[in-house]
């Protein structure tokens, strides 16, 4: 599923770099999509020695639902995709650290590799905490988008825990399914509240 996630990130970032507005603008973003790569390349070996599993097979799975998410929240303007890529980088992170603890000592260090570079984000944070305070105009419109990121993110992985059993038992193991659910997804909305403040967008 993370697997997944890595390439579906990497495409829409190529997709949606055809709206930056200049040429430090598009590098920024090549940044992030290379980095994007190189996490697709760690976990797709780590997938395979575990699994046996080849990237692609792997991709397949869960595509489907990672192309009704960036189909479903397909920004409009360039400070939009900018808070997504702020946030879905967040969100990514949220889930390798619930799940590195209940991996073998091996997939934590890739975990752990993988979560560690997320810095070229830091890009998306700085432009739009600079266009909020030039016009604060586009606040509450990039605070709805917010929202309406999270609400598209949680209601995408609820999709693939009801259906992936082995998913929901590896992240929830010791509490009830519904209160291990709940919890979870409590933590990842303050966490996201507060990458909204990060952002000026609190």
């Amino acid at each position: 599923m993370l697997l997944a996630g890595e390439f579906a990130a990497f495409h829409r970032l190529i997709e949606e770099s055809a709206m930056a507005p200049d040429v430090p603008s598009r590098i920024a973003i090549a940044r992030m999509a290379a980095s994007e790569v190189g996490h697709f390349d760690r976990l797709a070996e780590r997938v395979e020695a575990m699994t046996g599993l080849g990237a692609a097979e792997a991709v397949e799975r869960y595509r489907s639902v990672f192309d009704q998410y960036h189909r479903a929240t397909t920004p409009k303007t360039w400070y939009e995709a900018l808070v997504k890529a702020y946030v879905g980088d967040g969100l990514a992170a949220d889930f390798y650290a619930e799940l590195a603890d209940m991996l073998p000592p091996d997939s934590q260090s890739v975990m752990a590799e993988v979560m560690s570079e997320t810095v070229n984000s830091q890009f998306a944070r700085e432009q739009v905490r600079a266009a909020v305070e030039a016009d604060p105009s586009i606040k509450s419109a990039l605070v709805l988008w917010g929202r309406r990121l999270l609400g598209e993110a949680i209601t995408h992985a609820q999709w693939v825990l009801a259906a992936e059993e082995e998913v929901t038992d590896l992240l929830f193991a010791g509490a009830s399914s519904l209160t291990g659910v709940a919890g979870f997804f409590d933590v990842v909305a303050s966490k996201h509240a507060d990458r909204m403040a990060d952002l000026g967008l609190d």
